[in-house]
């Protein structure tokens, strides 16, 4: 579904009317499915680490997460295995259907539907209702199991994923607002793209700035449909807000390019606005309603999302860990390879490997985007992406069997908008294939799994009629299967015809659970569930099953809940209302070295001194060599990763840095200090933060970690929990004797050092450092001036 860069990610072809309908959300109804928290619970207890709440509303967490912040998926069900189930393979067209019948709902957690899109109006949609509806009015009178519930007001895949989520409460539902090919438009009942509506007009103006009124109107549109359809939540697909030019669907870069420098403001403020939407539903409703996306995994398109800031207003990250490598350049390699293996051709062109800045990083692969999203979130809270379709090439030459290798096409697809492409399989190699606007074959080597398990075997299914090929079609050559254990891969090389497939199956599907159970992940994400496989014995052929949906349950039933918690280390239990914010990124390709400012804001009543050390963590997807060009000294103090290379994965989770307020330097209430920051790989937003000041050491509120609680560093000094250092001692605080004011008076506009004593509104008053313009009373015990007692 989710290609990088190119036409031939997974079109969504459909079968029946799509077309806006905006106002056809009137008189929706709550679907009629129990709450399973009660009100009088603290719900606050149940919520996620670092998920943010909206304030002023009881967001009634525990129905669906318990008490360590963990999400109630049934007792054989401790990760997540969420599935795509699309829309568009009703079997009206011939080829083979895949129908809620065929969803195996005892071994899946949570269920996307794909898509519904933005109309004009910026309003959620699914098209006009009618018969020809596959969402709400299609029906399937000839199949088994699809018999419609006449209860329901409404028919076609969302009556039968309603009937069916009655007889498995455990499944939660989601609409899937997006995609490749409705990001910046949206399919019509003919099948064909309308250039109209989207997220990249809704959530952000021509000049760049938030649409907040498209935002609003689409927020409320898709509260009010999640009620009206019984879904549990909404999965945003937005491919992609980032600030790199041409990336997205080619025919939105008219459209996206012109907004490049504010969609990732944009798509922040359309996931807070409809989290805190959401929010106020659900403690309307008694029950939370999920937000998630579908977030990209190249490092390419993620340096573009600045530090992917809207992380904390969702309850997971649904990691697209695949579309890695394909057809849109030459080179030939995995299409979801777990792990870099220091071979990545594409990589190596570019100088990855050898460029001493990006660490010897590969940054195209699984286990690299997971440790980006680590950066800001738990590991509970991010779900590994696998592909349940191949992607390929033809007249591939060089590599070893095709891998690494390069195929380069002569010319690229029409409306591609590319220069330069690969020479993508075509035919019996490519049958999930996309058509171009003329109707012909876009070459991908797109495929279900199921047909390749039959190229593997040599079998030319009976279903290949049902895809226009004639009847007899035999194969050439011999696909044989490879596999390499360092990237997690598996492939078919046709050595006769030179197609490289990029595949996967049971031992690197098992292997991927593996790394979800070890890493502490909170799951996996399918896309999508019609390409799993199983064997039909009284054919003899491969087709659509649940063998690897099974896999994934086998691994997950028994294993040990997620991690919950973000931190690795100790934090304070007690936090400061300071905010930190990194902005005004570079925009695209003039963003390498990553260099934004990093804005520490303080909203606390008392001042923030010279001297205070601010620590937080960033993420290991970037090298550990982050410095500051401002000179507060930032420094790197812990690396839990320190590998020449990621050559069989990243090691840790964090880098932890330390950065001190210059002694000349405070932040007063209400002010801000500026950091100009430079590191050399995309990263997600820093997390763990604690600052050190008058003895004491605090969490940040920004952070929103379980657990803490805000207070005011003017209160009660709270006990340390991490070791200060580079940090001022606190002067105790003298017993006001009383006295005459024989001080200077204070002066607003001058310079005190430490040490320095003034007198101002009868008292005497002593500065612990360095200090200009903080008035003496207003900095709390913990600031910079020590009260010495009355004076007269």
């Amino acid at each position: 579904m989710l290609s990088r860069k190119s036409t031939t990610g997974l079109r969504r072809r459909r079968a029946a009317a799509l077309a806006s309908a905006g106002a056809a959300l009137a008189g929706l109804i709550v679907a009629a499915l129990p709450a399973t928290a009660s009100q009088a619970q603290d719900q606050s207890s149940c919520r996620p680490d670092g998920l943010y709440s909206t304030p002023g509303v009881d967001v009634p967490y525990c129905s669906v997460y318990d008490a360590d912040g963990r999400e109630k998926m049934g007792a054989d069900h401790q990760r997540r295995v969420i599935g795509y189930f699309t829309g568009w393979r009703t079997g009206k067209d011939g080829t083979p259907a895949y129908l809620a019948p065929d969803i195996p709902w005892d071994k899946v957690t949570h269920l996307n539907y794909a898509f519904a899109h933005v109309g004009p109006d910026d309003r959620i949609s699914v098209g006009a209702d009618g018969p020809g509806n596959p969402a709400t009015g299609m029906t399937w009178p000839e199949v088994p199991g699809a018999e419609m519930d006449p209860a329901l007001p409404y028919q076609g895949h969302f009556n039968l994923l309603t009937k069916y989520k009655k007889l498995h409460p455990q499944v939660k539902t989601l609409i899937s607002v997006g995609g490749w090919a409705e990001t910046g438009g949206y399919i019509d009942e003919n099948g064909k793209r309308v250039a109209s509506g989207g997220f990249y007009k809704t959530a952000t103006n021509a000049d760049g700035s938030v649409n907040q009124g498209g935002i609003d109107t689409f927020a409320d549109s898709a509260v009010a449909f999640v009620r009206r359809y019984g879904f549990n939540g909404v999965d945003i697909d937005y491919e992609y807000p980032t600030s790199m030019k041409d990336a997205g669907h080619p025919k939105d870069w008219a459209l996206a390019n012109a907004r490049r420098g504010g969609l990732n403001q944009g798509y922040t403020a359309l996931l807070k606005t409809l989290r805190e939407k959401l929010d106020r539903a659900g403690a309307a409703d008694g029950r939370h309603y999920l937000l998630s996306v579908a977030a990209p995994s190249s490092g390419y398109l993620l340096r573009g999302m600045e530090t992917y800031q809207a992380t904390k207003y969702l309850d997971y990250v649904n990691v697209m860990s695949y579309d890695l490598h394909g057809a849109w350049n030459e080179f030939v390699g995995p299409n979801a390879a777990l792990y870099d293996d220091g071979k990545d051709a594409e990589l190596a062109k570019w100088g990855v490997y050898g460029t001493a800045q990006y660490g010897g990083i590969g940054y195209l692969n699984g286990d690299w985007a997971y440790h980006y999203f680590r950066g800001a979130l738990p590991p509970g809270r991010i779900n590994l992406g696998l592909p349940y379709y191949t992607r390929g090439w033809k007249n591939v030459t060089g590599g070893t069997d095709g891998l690494w290798g390069t195929a380069k096409a002569a010319s690229c697809p029409a409306g591609s908008g590319l220069t330069s492409c690969g020479d993508g399989a075509v035919g019996v190699d490519n049958i999930w294939n996309d058509k171009d606007d003329d109707g012909k074959e876009s070459p991908a080597g797109s495929n279900p799994m199921w047909h390749a398990k039959n190229l593997e075997k040599g079998i030319a299914g009976d279903y290949l009629t049902r895809f226009g090929f004639p009847a007899g079609t035999r194969l050439t050559g011999s696909y044989t299967r490879h596999y390499d254990a360092t990237l997690t891969a598996p492939w078919l090389w046709n050595a006769e015809k030179k197609v490289f497939l990029s595949t996967e199956d049971e031992q690197s599907v098992q292997a991927k659970a593996r790394y979800v159970v070890d890493k502490g992940l909170g799951g996996t994400m399918i896309w999508e569930l019609a390409g799993d496989y199983g064997w039909n014995a009284a054919k003899g052929q491969y087709e659509p099953g649940s063998t690897l949906t099974n896999a994934l349950y086998d691994a997950f039933r028994a294993a040990p809940g997620y991690g919950a918690r973000r931190a690795t280390t100790d934090l304070p239990e007690k936090a400061l209302d300071i905010d930190v914010a990194l902005t005004d990124f570079p925009l695209g390709d003039s963003n390498y070295p990553i260099t934004p400012k990093l804005r520490i804001t303080n909203r606390t009543k008392a001042t923030v001194p010279g001297g205070a050390e601010f620590r937080f963590d960033y993420g290991t997807s970037a090298p550990g060599n982050a410095k500051d060009q401002s000179g507060w000294g930032l420094k790197v103090i812990r690396s839990d990763h320190t590998a020449p290379n990621n050559i069989g994965g990243l090691k840790g989770d964090y880098h932890r840095v330390s950065v001190t307020l210059p002694a000349y330097q405070s932040i007063a209430p209400g002010a801000t200090a500026v950091v100009d920051l430079t590191y050399y790989l995309p990263a997600t937003t820093p997390s763990n933060w604690s600052v050190t000041f008058g003895g004491s050491t605090y969490a940040l509120a920004g952070d929103l970690a379980r657990g803490t609680t805000v207070v005011d560093p003017g209160g009660p000094a709270p006990t340390p929990t991490t070791t200060p250092t580079s940090t001022p001692t606190a002067t105790p605080t003298a017993t006001p004797t009383g006295g005459s004011c024989t001080a200077p008076s204070w002066d607003r506009a001058s310079a005190y050092s430490g040490g320095a004593t003034v007198s101002w509104k009868s008292r005497t008053w002593k500065a612990k450092w360095w200090t200009q313009g903080e008035e003496p009373g207003t900095t709390g015990e913990w600031g910079v001036w020590q009260d010495l007692g009355t004076c007269r």
